[in-house]
């Protein structure tokens, strides 16, 4: 999952800010490049899905939920708000005590 993000940027997709990966899905903010929202995800969601697919050795099971959710973030937003409410995810959810025991999340905006 966390190639898949960096290959995004790589492609010039993304430029990724901030991502947490959860037990069953993803929060990722990131700021458009060249192509649309809906051809990040989708490349995220087919290769991302191929490579644990192809790891657990479950050819063809799907792996993401069709569709996503989305919000688009406003030029007046704080971005580092936005990025720490992401990040922040396991906490909320109980998973750890303190961030810094999660070892699935990063971010460039905090």
């Amino acid at each position: 999952m966390v190639q898949e993000l960096r290959n995004a940027d790589a492609r010039g997709d993304s430029r990724t800010l901030a991502w947490v990966l959860m037990p069953d899905h993803l929060h990722w903010l990131f700021e458009l490049q060249a192509v649309s929202l809906s051809t990040v995800v989708g490349r995220f969601k087919q290769a991302s899905a191929r490579n644990v697919n192809g790891l657990l050795e479950c050819k063809g099971q799907r792996l993401w939920q069709a569709g996503f959710h989305d919000r688009g973030v406003r030029k007046e937003e704080d971005i580092r708000a936005i990025a720490r409410y992401i990040v922040a995810n396991p906490l909320r959810a109980g998973l750890v005590k303190r961030l810094g025991d999660y070892p699935h999340w990063d971010a460039v905006w905090l």
